[in-house]
């Protein structure tokens, strides 16, 4: 068959991207490899997480602070079946509406490990053989799997990474988690929660290290507090399986050794793209040295008909990154003229609290030299903050010292991926910290923090601080 355009992959750059090519009229198909759609977002990542983060949130809640508010009775026990049988809905009824979305679209669905035989056809194998299409342009979307460390190979038994972390069986006794990053604190916080001892691991001198460094500060003091334990500026030096337990064994940064056991290991550094099977090499797609396919600004490979988008190339992997990316691409095929500002791109950690941010950290303003101002406001200085209980947290913004533009916003705190969105539209539009100042917000709410950090950013006036 042949199509105006092909995407490999059906994550949400891929099925976003193949949404957008429909829209504007193009025939469209859509390869993947797997009976559903969605990619690791949708079936072992970003919405079977957050369905295991809100779960243990609740009982959390339920165990620790409902009768802060007055609720009393006998705390709940923990149904683990329950919950991932509660997990398997969510991912099946998202997923459901992504097919769905396909068939309103008019987009063809193929499944199967696509291939390039040339530069432009693709097999598609399954187990019923192979077929195949041509397009007169591709768009790789393939995305990117978890990063094993080399003497650490997961027996996706006991020394497991995020795919396994989601469907265990049991809830640990100790769980180690190796990376300090989105998905170890993530899921470190789902088990933490559920009566899990953690510890996490971290290689580097602060968690959330790629964040503003006050974000992974505030942050670990918070979930130190609710009994989460941190090793940082440790390096990982062998990880051993024996039975039940592994054992980890790593060295601080005085050179002293850490010894931990533990029934269960989350090994969470990163993960790296994907492109077994693909064949793209052979068509003239070149891969840099970490395994991402080169694009130029228009996300063109080093075949100008054929693209990339998402974690398979360049930049922060995150879905939305990868959205934008799907879109871009389409509307460019159509002749428009669309853009993407990476730096706007927002970051979000979905412990409780939140942790966002966006634009420029400190210690990138600081690298480059650049004259700003910071403000800040403390969440427990909210009513509302008080009236929920969630106090903990701040928000941060970072603005130019001559012209008071908003350069960088991070925020820690209850709803912080929700109020970062208020950053990234003040910083598409170059607001200053005095714009967002001068704007009436809702009484009493969270995003009041961001007034009062503006405030302060801006003249060292905030109000209630």
């Amino acid at each position: 068959m042949n199509y105006d355009v092909v995407i490999i992959g059906s994550g949400p750059g891929g099925y976003v991207s193949a949404i957008r090519c429909a829209q504007l009229g193009f025939k469209t198909a859509l390869i993947e490899k797997y009976t559903t759609l969605g990619g690791t977002c949708l079936n072992v990542g970003c919405i079977p997480s957050k369905a295991l983060l809100d779960s243990s949130e609740h009982y959390h809640n339920a165990v620790h602070v409902f009768a802060e508010h007055g609720l009393e009775g006998e705390a709940p026990r923990v149904n683990l079946q329950k919950m991932l049988e509660r997990k398997q809905s969510v991912i099946d009824t998202t997923v459901g509406g992504i097919q769905f979305l396909m068939k309103k679209n008019n987009i063809d669905v193929l499944t199967g490990v696509g291939s390039f035989v040339d530069a432009h056809t693709v097999g598609v194998t399954s187990a019923e053989g192979t077929q195949q299409v041509t397009a007169k342009h591709f768009i790789i979307a393939t995305g990117s799997k978890p990063v094993e460390l080399p003497f650490a190979p997961f027996d996706k038994e006991r020394i497991i990474s995020s795919t396994e972390a989601l469907q265990l069986k049991e809830i640990p006794k100790h769980l180690i988690v190796i990376g300090g990053g989105v998905i170890g604190l993530e899921l470190g916080s789902v088990y933490q929660r559920l009566g899990s001892a953690v510890s996490v691991v971290e290689f580097a001198d602060s968690i959330i290290p790629t964040m503003d460094l006050s974000l992974g500060k505030e942050l670990q003091r918070i979930l130190k507090k609710q009994g989460m334990q941190f090793y940082t500026s440790t390096r990982v030096e062998k990880v051993e399986r024996a039975g039940e337990e592994v054992l980890v064994k790593a060295l601080d940064k005085k050179g002293a050794t850490v010894e931990l056991t533990g029934d269960y290991c989350l090994v969470a550094v990163g993960r790296k793209p994907y492109t077994t099977g693909l064949n793209a090499e052979a068509v003239g797609v070149q891969l840099d040295d970490k395994g991402r396919v080169v694009v130029n600004d228009q996300l063109q490979t080093t075949v100008p008909h054929i693209y990339a988008i998402g974690d398979v190339v360049r930049g922060a992997m995150l879905a939305h990154k990868a959205e934008e990316e799907g879109v871009l691409v389409a509307e460019q095929l159509a002749g428009q003229k669309p853009h993407i500002h990476y730096d706007l791109i927002p970051g979000v950690v979905y412990t409780w609290p939140e942790v966002a941010g966006v634009g420029k950290t400190e210690q990138q303003l600081k690298e480059e030299g650049r004259a700003f101002k910071v403000g800040s406001f403390p969440m427990r200085a909210l009513g509302r903050a008080r009236a929920s209980g969630d106090i903990d947290g701040l928000v941060k913004i970072l603005a130019d010292a001559q012209t008071d533009e908003v350069l960088g916003m991070h925020i820690v705190g209850a709803r912080a991926a929700d109020l970062i969105m208020e950053g990234v539209v003040a910083m598409e539009f170059r607001a200053s910290a005095e714009d967002i100042a001068r704007i009436s917000h809702g009484h009493p709410t969270y995003s009041e923090a961001v007034k009062e950090a503006a405030l302060d950013a801006t003249a060292k006036r905030a109000l209630h601080a």
